[in-house]
């Protein structure tokens, strides 16, 4: 009797939130090897109004999990500026896509901009183009499917980064380091 291998498969969606400029994309994992499936921009600076432009944006994220059906929503966290008004703004632009994702009842993860470039670099002060260029690596994304504006790219890593997370074993589980992980875990040792 031939054996049949069932294919476990998820989409993740990640986001870049912008008031200018919004960044997304989308993370097809099959048996646990994740693909690009597609990476985009929303252009908002055409738009002078701040509240059609956070309409805009919930309109486009709703487009994209109507279109996509995302398992998941990774999102980059706002960081902590000097310009409180922009701040703020984000913060908007990120709840607004949250919002979208809470409307189809899709699970939301946020990450700190640090997380992203770490678990995609290995380096948290990595630069934008550091990430682009290790996601086209790593997704083996070819050049012509990449975009100028590397807000596109940040979502995308957004989406990589909670792939990495739920790959990871003890990512749920909090551990103060390989000692206490093997008290812990003293199952998963071997001799």
């Amino acid at each position: 009797m031939e054996e049949i291998k069932i294919k476990r498969e998820r989409i993740i969606l990640g986001i870049d939130p912008g008031t200018i400029i919004m960044g997304y994309g989308l993370l097809r994992v099959v048996d646990n090897n994740p693909s690009m499936e597609t990476m985009g921009i929303l252009q908002l600076n055409k738009y002078e109004n701040h509240y059609l432009r956070l309409k805009k944006i919930f309109e486009r994220v709703t487009g994209l999990i109507d279109e996509y059906h995302p398992d998941e929503l990774a999102i980059e966290a706002p960081f902590f500026g000097k310009n409180v008004q922009s701040m703020l703004k984000l913060g908007r632009a990120q709840g607004v896509a949250m919002a979208a994702a809470l409307e189809r009842d899709i699970p939301i993860f946020e990450y700190a901009p640090l997380k992203i470039k770490l678990s995609i670099t290995g380096n948290g002060d990595a630069s934008k183009e550091q990430v682009a260029g290790m996601l086209q690596r790593y997704l083996h994304i070819p050049q012509e499917s990449m975009l100028p504006q590397l807000d596109a790219t940040d979502g995308l890593a957004a989406a990589l980064c909670h792939f990495f997370q739920l790959k990871n074993p003890i990512s749920d589980k909090k551990y103060i380091g390989w000692k206490d992980f093997i008290n812990k875990n003293p199952g998963k040792i071997r001799e």
